[in-house]
């Protein structure tokens, strides 16, 4: 007997095409990563040991895959000094065209060791390896291309000035995408001829010290890059160091804020990349399939450690009940497990600790009243893993629809008039980023025009391009990252 749609999407994937739909491990050989037992820093071109020791943990295993030096203020003195030794020696005094030649060969090393790297990021974040293989990485290398072409047309940045690098700039990057956001923070940075300090997250700092020696490889004079692994004390230090000249920082709200008052009046420039609370606006006449494919990248794509994740879903009020049945039968058929295993689809969340806010969090939401629909599926029994999960009927207010989450949990709201999506879009103390769905631009155009938020997607979500400018407004920080826009907080304008 035929089946129409709506009766097909009524029946549980699971029942309908039963063991058609298994699929058999793939997964991706960890051979090609060697690591090493202990890391220290790198500094003035060289690796140094460093004393205090942390443990990075593959989250997926919970096995502890190497020991990490704690950088103390005086490996960071160390670190800013042999930045600025570099800042006033041969490096700057290159030619932007030079300066060009360094961030193109190590665009094409990271190229060259794009499978390993892939799977050294699976291994210290839990995120998929497609994901990390597609996505990270090729970003990664395309950020060091863009910004390789701009080293010698700086001028053209900011027509009619004259131009030059800050000076010694402090970076500090978090563990969602640790490779992604060291080539966003050093890319520009290297090519408007600045020197500096980067600290990694100290939950994910392998494929910093893999990037490291690939600098070493691209010949990159000592002291141009300086990398200090460590937490929260090891970053304090190099905000404050007074040999600093410009910070930026990308990670959470309250940290951001910690780190403008602790420069306040010292005369450094900022730029902060905070959270977000991202919604997803889905109108009547969007294409409903298409909206839901964006619906699932937007809010469990690295197991919704974004920060500009579309985590609050506003749906037209006449096409909930068609959205919401289309996700749930698309959440069946996600797979939560093994990171390096190329048919997982959401993979480990990055720490217990992570793990323990995102299921307090859901508590409140159930606690609030909210209805909670998670993928079905067995979970791997080590690790730290959540299923996606959707809540509805809960109202703005709740607790789960203002926080950030950091994780792969979405609310649902409904709303009559583009009117009351925009106000209810805008109803949050962030402003990273939005996703609107329609099937007429000009519609698509208004509402974006109207959001409070620096990236908006049209009919998409969670797209990047190196030549995009990104950044946020209100607690989601200020400044931009990417495009000619991303120049800007690394250079001098006279």
């Amino acid at each position: 007997m035929a089946t129409n749609e709506s009766s097909t999407l009524r029946t549980p994937r699971r029942l309908l095409f039963g063991d058609l739909w298994t699929y058999a491990p793939a997964p991706e050989s960890r051979d090609i990563v060697r690591l090493q037992p202990r890391y220290g820093h790198f500094i003035d071109g060289a690796f140094t040991e460093g004393g205090e020791t942390m443990q990075t943990i593959n989250p997926a295993t919970e096995e502890v895959l190497a020991e990490v030096a704690v950088g103390t203020s005086e490996d960071v003195d160390r670190a800013v000094k042999a930045a600025r030794r570099a800042l006033d020696g041969p490096w700057g005094r290159m030619s932007g065209a030079e300066r060009g030649k360094f961030l193109y060969r190590i665009a094409r090393l990271i190229q060259e060791h794009a499978r390993e790297l892939a799977v050294l990021e699976s291994l210290d974040g839990g995120k998929p390896i497609r994901e990390s293989r597609d996505i990270d990485i090729p970003l990664a290398a395309a950020h060091f291309f863009y910004y390789a072409g701009w080293a010698d047309k700086l001028g053209y940045a900011v027509p009619g000035a004259q131009v030059g690098p800050v000076g010694v700039a402090g970076q500090i990057i978090p563990w969602n995408f640790p490779l992604l956001m060291a080539a966003w923070k050093l890319a520009p940075a290297l090519a408007c001829g600045n020197t500096l300090v980067l600290k990694p997250a100290e939950n994910t700092p392998l494929t910093a010290m893999r990037l490291a020696e690939l600098i070493l490889e691209a010949d990159l004079p000592p002291g141009v890059v300086n990398i200090v692994n460590g937490a929260g004390a090891t970053g304090s230090a190099l905000v404050e160091h007074p040999g600093v000249n410009k910070i930026a920082f990308t990670g959470s709200t309250a940290v951001g804020r910690h780190i403008q008052r602790a420069i306040a009046g010292s005369g450094k420039k900022l730029t902060l990349e905070l959270g977000g609370k991202g919604a997803n606006i889905i109108f009547e006449d969007a294409p409903i399939d298409q909206a839901v494919e964006g619906i699932v990248a937007g809010i469990f794509f690295n197991q919704g450690h974004v920060c500009c994740a579309g985590s609050r879903l506003l749906v037209q009020e006449s096409i909930h009940d068609e959205v919401m049945e289309k996700l749930r039968w698309r959440m069946q058929s996600l797979r939560v497990g093994d990171p390096l295993d190329k048919n997982t689809d959401v993979g480990a969340i990055n720490s217990r600790e992570q793990l323990e806010r995102i299921q307090t969090l859901v508590a409140s939401g159930v606690e609030a009243g909210g209805q909670l629909y998670q993928c079905p599926g067995d979970l791997p029994e080590k690790g730290f893993f959540f299923r996606p999960s959707v809540f509805t009927g809960l109202a703005q207010s709740a607790r789960v629809a203002q926080e950030e989450i950091f994780g792969p949990v979405l609310t649902v709201l409904t709303f009559r008039t583009p009117e009351e999506a925009i106000e209810r879009a805008n109803n949050t103390p962030y402003g990273l980023s939005a996703g609107v769905w329609s099937d007429k631009g000009s519609r698509l155009f208004m509402v974006a025009g109207a959001m409070r938020a620096g990236v908006v997607w049209g009919n998409t979500f969670n797209r990047f391009d190196p030549t995009s400018p990104f950044g946020g407004y209100k607690e989601s920080g200020f400044g931009r990252e990417g495009g000619r826009h991303g120049l800007l907080p690394y250079l001098e304008v006279r």
